[in-house]
């Protein structure tokens, strides 16, 4: 299981990586594990401000369908067009060619709050 440390995590099992004025948005490589075969991702549409916690989409699995959690308030700038036909970019790389969203951070102190990598190792180990 990999856990990068440049990235924040959610108790639902997304991740959140800033650069600059925005950050990548995906699940972990722990969520994809658990799903099993990713063969759907159904996010948002582009443009639409979503609160921290707040549904932005589904990704559908072999096993299941998960719904995503915005893991902080923001603004959807760009959703990975690779995932509608390779969704398995998100089983394959889940913190490099299978992120899922790009957004604009409205408050960055929110990422305060999000589990750091040695932390969300623990929350899932348990």
């Amino acid at each position: 299981m990999n856990f990068p440390e440049n990235l924040k995590y959610t108790n639902d099992h997304e991740w959140i990586r800033l650069e600059g004025d925005s950050a990548y948005v995906g699940i972990t490589d722990y969520a994809q594990d658990q799903l099993g075969e990713i063969v759907f991702v159904d996010v948002a549409t582009v443009g639409e401000t979503i609160p921290q916690n707040e549904i932005f989409g589904s990704i559908e699995a072999v096993k299941a369908v998960s719904d995503l959690l915005m893991p902080v308030d923001a603004k959807v700038l760009e959703l990975n067009a690779d995932l509608e036909d390779q969704p398995e970019l998100v089983n394959s790389d889940p913190y490099g060619k299978g992120w899922i969203l790009k957004v604009a951070v409205a408050d960055a102190s929110q990422l305060d709050k999000l589990l750091s990598a040695d932390k969300y190792k623990t929350f899932v180990a348990e």
